[in-house]
């Protein structure tokens, strides 16, 4: 029966690898027993793949092995597993049967749960080296995944069913990176197991960009974010993140202009004065959500790394994310620090979090969400509106309805609306003035009134129309950046206007 009308088991992948023949190495494992190797050793014919096997659990062997090491469970770690076991293969076997086998080592470097730590979910490095013809150089697959059982022997179970997955789909499923990511959980699902960083990297890869592997992650429900350096590489969220203080801007950044810079540089000279924040090393992402990356119906993947090349190119680090609403955005960030979270925004999007239907799911409504969201050091910088643009992001669908905050009459003309003259629907009133007053909500100050009129929809629609003028409304390096590559379909002949604009904050 083909592969594609059964759906293999762990062992039987095993059992596949085990067979074939052609694939020869190493399995190296520290932190939760050898369970990619038992799975291997169980399935049978283990002969037929396997060289060695080893597990270095006491910190002296495993430094007289693979050298002194800051951290075990880290990237550098793994990949000095990787080179180590992989050189000590060739140079044992390569005059044997070098000419003839494919080798391989795969390596992990994980913690379980800790009942002494009060640790309850695990986590690892996890990477295999391997070639895909006899003599050549070889590549490497890396990932970083968090076991979410809450017994020790199942995320055990865990990680000898992904690490199988892992070898298995470098294997067969190289050619064909989504399949590989779905692969992953095969035998498990998302429930059991996040991946959270994968890095594809060595001759079988270099027609791959690792962004739109992160990419997939998400869009395939592996984990809920991902993130990249300005330089685009791929970052394990949780060691940029690590108890840091973390300030974050979400926007469509469709292109990058002036309003978003100058949001999130002010928003950061009020973080950084903020008590609990002064002379710590804070942490400034620039996010977009799933959900905004979808607006058009479908993933569009060079959409996708057109906004993470203008962001990277003036020096932002960028987050995508799965999380529309602003409190689980927050709980997000909460896995990895108690330091305090600042999140920029616009009053469009503050207009968003005093929506009551975002909160129909849960039991406590909007009361709820806030209290998620506001515990343990967290605040909205809020950067102003003119009316005039708040009247037109009313037009594009999004009305003043139910508990979504609204504007008075008074704001009819170009006067300024900001946090402090925002009015909400009786029923919320007391909830928004106890935010505000206890200053979980504060006015973005040092705005640039000029950027006030700038819209993103707006500045699209004049680069697609080939109207010059769009350059000044953003960074001119973003300028540079949309010219030099032709992105947002710059140089193209020109389309019709769409929807009427929506401003950047």
């Amino acid at each position: 029966m083909s592969e594609k009308q059964e759906f293999l088991t762990t062992n039987r992948k095993a059992l596949t690898i085990n067979l074939d023949g052609t694939h020869y190495g190493t399995i190296a494992e520290i932190g939760a027993g050898q369970e990619v190797a038992r799975v291997f050793f169980q399935a049978g014919s283990a002969s037929g793949s396997i060289a060695k096997t080893m597990s270095a659990y006491d910190m002296t062997f495993s430094d007289a092995i693979y050298g002194k090491a800051p951290r075990y469970v880290s990237r550098e770690r793994l990949v000095t597993m990787l080179g180590h076991e992989y050189n000590l293969l060739k140079e044992r076997l390569s005059e044997k049967r070098g000419e003839r086998t494919c080798f391989f080592v795969y390596a992990d470097t994980v913690a379980t749960a800790n009942a002494k730590s009060g640790q309850t979910s695990g986590h690892g490095w996890l990477g295999i080296r391997f070639q895909t013809k006899p003599l050549e150089e070889p590549s490497d697959i890396l990932i970083h995944v968090r076991t979410l059982d809450k017994k020790n022997v199942l995320q055990q179970e865990a990680l000898g069913i992904v690490g199988t997955n892992l070898i298995y789909g470098a294997f067969y499923h190289r050619d064909n990176p989504e399949k590989f990511i779905q692969s992953l959980v095969d035998n498990l699902g998302t429930d059991r197991v996040e991946v959270d960083m994968l890095r594809f990297s060595g001759p079988a890869f270099a027609h791959i960009d690792n962004r739109i592997l992160s990419l997939h992650l998400v869009k395939h429900g592996l984990t809920n974010a991902v993130m990249f350096a300005p330089n685009g590489d791929v970052l394990q969220p949780s060691e940029v993140i690590y108890n840091r203080p973390v300030l974050v801007e979400r926007g469509s950044f469709r292109p990058v202009t002036h309003v978003n810079v100058d949001m999130l540089n002010c928003a950061t000279a009020q973080f950084l004065q903020e008590p609990l924040v002064k002379g710590k090393d804070i942490v400034v992402l620039m996010e977009i959500t799933m959900n905004n990356l979808l607006a058009e119906g479908s993933l569009d993947e060079q959409d996708f790394l057109s906004r993470v090349d203008m962001l990277g190119h003036i020096g932002f680090t960028v987050l995508i994310s799965n999380y529309s609403e602003f409190y689980r955005l927050v709980s997000y960030f909460r896995r990895y620090t108690k330091e305090m979270i600042g999140v920029a925004m616009g009053i469009n999007n503050l207009l968003e979090i005093f929506n009551e239907k975002y909160y129909e799911n849960l039991e406590g409504g909007i009361l709820e969400s806030m209290g998620r969201m506001f515990r343990h050091a967290v605040k909205l910088y809020i950067y102003p509106m003119l009316s005039q643009a708040y009247d037109s992001y009313l037009k594009t669908g999004h009305p003043a309805e139910g508990g979504q905050a609204h504007v008075a009459h008074a704001f009819a003309g170009k006067v300024l609306i900001t946090a402090r003259n925002l009015n909400v629907s009786d029923h919320l009133r007391n909830l928004y003035a106890h935010l505000l007053e206890n200053h979980y909500i504060d006015c973005i100050t040092g705005h640039d009134e000029d950027y006030l009129t700038i819209f993103s929809r707006d500045v699209l629609q004049r680069i697609k129309n080939n109207d010059a003028s769009w350059e000044k409304l953003v960074p001119a390096k973003v300028a540079e950046v949309i010219k030099t590559r032709g992105l947002l379909g710059y140089g193209k002949p020109a389309k019709p206007a769409s929807a009427s604009p929506i401003p950047d904050a």
